[in-house]
């Protein structure tokens, strides 16, 4: 049994953390102010919640850049900034959220309310108050924000559809699968044209959307195992709702009523659960000549036989997308108020729970080499040393180059062969190298 994959590619990026502050007192009757400047705050982190009410990746296809807020500055008087809030994104139950660039799944998520945190905010630079010791009381040091996490996901989303076509071959199924949706099933104008279920998700006009199934045109004896046999009958037990798309034009002097009653003992002599979904019919083809004429002799027939009750009936025309739009809002409704059928068999949707895991990058730094002869040193934490310390300040650049010391970056280049004056490089920064 295939399921369909819903997929998209997003980009997040937690905030930074917002910089510390170089301040110092200036009080009347405090000659030499200490250090005052308050640290950064946090950046707000990229959480992912599952929203039940969500059934598809819809939202995902225009907005594909998530990026939360970035801490505050650290201010004088050695107040905080404040941290950011978090960036709360919603996705539908069954979500599997994957690292592009590793390859890992960050999670699975299936319950109502599971939440991930998929992209961490950067903690905030500390300000000077942070860096005053005995032998120096008055440091010029802060340090800038830790950038937040930056990914690219893929998110993908299993989707059992939840609106099925019903009908006879060439009764512009495809075709109305392929105007309400960006699906692009094979139009064909002969028996059998849909050998697979063709899925689309499709939008309606006040902005809910579901995911819609073309299933193969059934011919009288499919549940008998006749032409393409049961394996199609199947998927139409997993949807809510049906439409049982009608040739109003009985262009291939075939009688619409017939074609009715002819699919729905189809469906009842494969299982009788299928007769409970709802089921819209779906009168097409109304821009043809006879089709007004052949419509109402339907309805008489129909209204014999079910004593005066109609089913939902709604008039549509695929290719002039006339009465297209109100279908599509009914069939939302439907889904809404139908309850979830036990549908899937239990075997093949058993979904591991949430799965979370972190990768970790033992290597702090690496050295490598330009063509111009520039050493270039890279890796995770050396670049996040860098970028959270404030250039523009001597002592905080003379930390940084202790920090560097100390990772044991200086022996590195001299068993590499550094020598004094040559140009390293870190990101987009170039300083000589001293020995």
């Amino acid at each position: 049994m295939s399921m369909f994959l819903d997929q998209v590619t997003i980009d997040v990026k937690a905030g930074d953390g917002g910089d510390g502050m170089v301040a110092f007192r200036r009080e009347k009757y405090v000659p030499d102010g200490g250090p005052h400047g308050g640290d950064g705050g946090r950046g707000g982190n990229v959480v992912f919640v599952v929203d039940e009410g969500l059934r598809t990746l819809m939202d995902f296809r225009f907005n594909k850049h998530f990026r939360a807020n970035s801490g505050e500055k650290g201010m004088r008087k050695g107040m905080h900034g404040r941290g950011s809030d978090d960036l709360i994104v919603k996705i539908p139950p069954g979500t599997t959220i994957r690292n592009q660039e590793t390859g890992k799944i960050l999670g699975d998520l299936t319950q109502h309310g599971d939440s991930i945190v998929v992209a961490k905010g950067g903690r905030g630079g500390r300000g000077n108050m942070r860096f005053a010791t005995p032998s120096n009381p008055a440091p010029e040091i802060a340090e800038n924000g830790e950038p937040g996490e930056e990914l690219r996901l893929d998110l993908e989303l299993k989707i059992l559809a939840d609106v099925g076509l019903v009908g006879f071959p060439s009764v512009g199924k495809s075709t109305l699968l392929s105007i309400v949706s960006k699906a692009k099933p094979k139009i064909g104008s002969y028996h059998f044209t849909t050998l697979a279920p063709n899925i689309g998700m499709v939008p309606t006009k006040d902005g809910r959307s579901f995911a819609m199934a073309d299933l193969p045109g059934l011919i009288e004896g499919a549940s008998q195992g006749i032409g393409l046999g049961t394996q199609f009958l199947r998927h139409i037990e997993r949807t809510r709702v049906l439409l049982h798309v009608i040739d109003m034009s009985g262009m291939e002097g075939r009688d619409p009523y017939e074609d009715y009653l002819t699919i729905n003992n189809e469906l009842e002599s494969h299982n009788l659960r299928l007769l409970e979904r709802p089921q819209i019919i779906v009168a097409n083809k109304m821009d043809m000549p006879d089709s007004e004429e052949n419509l109402a002799e339907f309805k008489q027939k129909l209204a014999e036989k079910t004593e005066g009750e109609l089913p939902l009936i709604f008039a549509i025309s695929g290719i002039s997308k006339q009465g297209v739009d109100d279908l599509l809002v009914k069939t939302a409704d439907m889904i809404e108020i139908t309850p979830e059928f036990p549908l899937y068999e239990e075997e093949e949707m058993q979904e591991e729970n949430v799965v979370y895991s972190f990768a970790e990058n033992n290597r702090e730094f690496d050295v490598t080499r330009d063509p111009d002869g520039t050493w270039v040193l890279s890796g995770e934490k050396l670049e996040r040393l860098f970028l959270m310390t404030n250039l523009e300040r001597d002592e905080s650049t003379m930390r940084f180059a202790r920090q560097m010391r100390g990772m044991g970056v200086d022996e590195e280049l001299r068993e590499q062969g550094a020598q004094d004056g040559d140009s390293v490089r870190i990101m987009d920064f170039v300083f000589e190298f001293v020995d």
